[in-house]
């Protein structure tokens, strides 16, 4: 009997953890991240800021400013290793730039700003030395920029490149229908697996994504993307805000993907905050238990088989592919701030960044073997 008391109190003690509040020196809002990985993540925010921690997040240092980037807002953030990554700014027309360092953000150097003067990016995407970035649409399609380029450095409009004449055409936006630059996954690839876009709107959320072929040692596309529409939270300001699937490589038939948005202007509504799809992509359906607000991103830990989401209010988790999700709350045990499961951005597992400054870290990453209750 004091063996079985004892399990329940650590079980219910595990499924407490939570995030431990980390000093990241900045006041910046904070909406891109990037874990490399041996301790190595990127962040990114306001103000042209960027951090960098070598040291898994023992210490968060201040990266050099871009120049001309004091005012801009990096939403997005690709690190690569403690030397190299391309970081991404949201805003209208020539405020989307693109900027990348090599020598551990001492320098920076800008080699893509959007051509669009109605333009405004919300995504980058950057994987095996191909890279996308996507924003709202422009005369009737949405803006898709790639690089073929293993530097990042070449970037041209989608479709212009011959690696991907092979589309008969691009996704084809609703009206009203657009991107979230929330937390820099609205857009997930891969060269083997093609470009998904999740979106909302007026018109209500859609899934648009393109089929690859194989060919050679690289990803090719197929004849054009698909859409369907996702059981998302419907409006101006709402609809899907994040996508993340178990795996890379898309068109593989078990496959498991999971969406979370609702309304930002609502966050406390759980309505239409999440829904999965058990068959690569094709079928979506709403969750059954849904995250107890809206939630601008979500992340599977593949050790564990759990996905985790964020929003301002809270932070949920899902050990069952996204059907039902079940709160997370601060465990004083591990003297987490009565706070840290709330006021998130982004998520880039073990990290999540929110505003002001905010960087927290799973604490401990063996919560997630709680079953679900």
């Amino acid at each position: 009997m004091r063996w079985l008391v004892f399990f329940i109190a650590l079980i219910a003690a595990t499924a407490q953890a939570q995030w431990q509040i980390e000093d990241s020196t900045t006041s910046a809002d904070l909406r891109g991240i990037s874990s490399v990985g041996n301790g190595i993540a990127w962040a990114s925010g306001t103000n042209g800021t960027v951090l960098r921690t070598e040291d898994g997040g023992f210490e968060w240092q201040p990266c050099i400013v871009p120049p001309g980037a004091e005012r801009l807002d990096f939403r997005g953030i690709q690190g690569f290793d403690a030397n190299t990554a391309i970081v991404m700014s949201s805003g209208k027309g020539d405020l989307s730039r693109l900027y990348k360092t090599t020598d551990g953000c001492q320098t920076w150097k800008l080699v893509f700003t959007n051509p669009d003067g109605d333009g405004f990016w919300d995504a980058v995407v950057a994987h095996a030395g191909k890279g996308f970035i996507v924003g709202d649409p422009v005369g009737g399609r949405f803006a898709i920029f790639s690089s073929m380029d293993s530097g990042f450095e070449a970037w041209n409009r989608f479709g212009e490149l011959s690696d991907f004449k092979h589309f008969r055409y691009q996704p084809s936006p609703y009206e009203g229908e657009e991107l979230f630059a929330a937390s820099n996954s609205s857009a997930i690839g891969s060269p083997a697996a093609g470009l998904i876009l999740a979106t909302g709107g007026s018109e209500g959320a859609f899934l648009s994504y393109g089929i690859w072929t194989e060919h050679g040692t690289e990803g090719y596309p197929a004849a054009e993307f698909a859409k369907v529409r996702l059981p998302l939270a419907r409006g101006k300001s709402a609809g899907a805000f994040s996508l993340a699937c178990t795996e890379r490589k898309f068109f593989r038939p078990s496959l498991k993907c999971v969406t979370v948005g609702g309304d930002y202007l609502f966050p406390d509504s759980p309505n239409g905050t999440a829904a999965y799809s058990p068959d690569a992509r094709r079928h979506w359906r709403r969750a059954q238990t849904p995250p107890h607000g809206y939630r601008s991103a979500v992340a599977y830990d593949a050790a564990t088989k759990t996905w985790i989401t964020v929003g301002p209010n809270g932070t949920d988790i899902s050990t069952d592919d996204g059907r039902n999700w079940r709160a997370l709350h601060p465990n004083p045990e591990l003297h987490e701030s009565p706070d840290s499961d709330r006021n998130w951005n982004a998520l880039s597992l073990p990290f999540v960044v929110g505003p002001k400054g905010r960087i927290g870290k799973l604490d401990p990453p063996a919560q997630f073997s709680a079953p679900a209750r």
